[in-house]
């Protein structure tokens, strides 16, 4: 059980609670000391682990995915990373709205562009479209959704506090919070979150929202989110328009990897959250 439950973001298909729990442990302890506290000895901390719901079955890492692999709804969130990086970063051309380019040439296209981008530098194409799929998978598989939401109450007990979410995983607690509202957790920390992207996200959550706005997670009393202002997949950083004045939003630099979760977690400001939290 876990005072402290992290919930990863997509891409981690090949990890583990484990391996993934090394890394956000001693990330969270530097931003405690940057926020001048320590992670007192009662307090734990477990990961949330839902990748290996992603993991490809057979040989190969990752599946040789090309534009055509692409659908309608994984282009329009293609096309909602790609206006948002070309927003924040020059050397990206925005997609052209008056192109009349089918939907395999279009992707290509802002495949292209994106591998460009500072943000997806170094990102193969594969792999972007896998990231993708993953998002696409979980809000039109009820199976998958129900296990992510799963992985979180495995470390659910009266003690726990706070949960701190990365990108998809901030959906994924969300959805969870507000589907169990008997629970403890107090304070809820997103880092990187997609849950404002309208249409594709934000309007298909569970619950839906009512009259544009979002239904308040559960039992939680603070939600702080935390964002990057080039972070292209928090394409809307603040989120209390959204759902409700309760919630701080708060811009942090992580410098050139500005999704990164360890980068946010080093951050005094989510070491400020943690510590109101415990």
């Amino acid at each position: 059980m876990a005072t402290i439950i992290g919930v990863h973001g997509i891409g981690h298909q090949f990890s583990g609670e484990h391996s993934l729990g090394e890394q956000w442990l001693p990330a969270i302890k530097d931003g405690l000391a940057r926020a001048g506290r320590e992670l007192p000895d009662e307090v734990t901390f477990k990961c949330a682990f839902y990748g290996d719901l992603f993991r490809p079955k057979g040989k190969g890492a990752v599946p040789p995915y090309g534009a055509k692999d692409v659908d309608a709804w994984e282009a329009q969130l293609l096309k909602a990373w790609w206006e948002e990086a070309a927003r924040i970063d020059p050397a990206v051309r925005a997609p052209d709205e008056t192109t009349k380019a089918g939907l395999v040439t279009f992707v290509q296209r802002g495949l292209n562009a994106l591998t460009r981008s500072k943000f997806f530098s170094g990102q193969l194409e594969k792999m972007m479209i896998s990231d993708l799929k993953q998002v696409y998978r979980y809000f039109h598989e009820d199976s998958i959704r129900q296990a992510a939401r799963d992985s979180i109450e495995k470390w659910m007990n009266d003690d726990t506090r706070v949960i701190v979410a990365h990108s998809l995983g901030s959906v994924v607690a969300y959805e969870a919070l507000c589907a169990n509202p008997q629970w403890p957790v107090q304070h809820l920390i997103t880092l990187g979150s997609p849950l404002g992207i309208r249409n594709l996200i934000f309007d298909a959550l569970q619950p839906a929202p009512q009259r544009e706005l979002g239904a308040w997670p559960g039992n939680v009393q603070h939600w702080t989110n935390i964002s990057d202002s080039g972070d292209v997949v928090a394409l809307t950083k603040k989120l209390e328009p959204l759902f409700m004045p309760r919630i701080v939003d708060v811009s942090v630099a992580n410098g050139m990897k500005v999704h990164d979760a360890s980068r946010y977690l080093t951050t005094r400001e989510v070491g400020d959250a943690i510590a109101a939290a415990i």
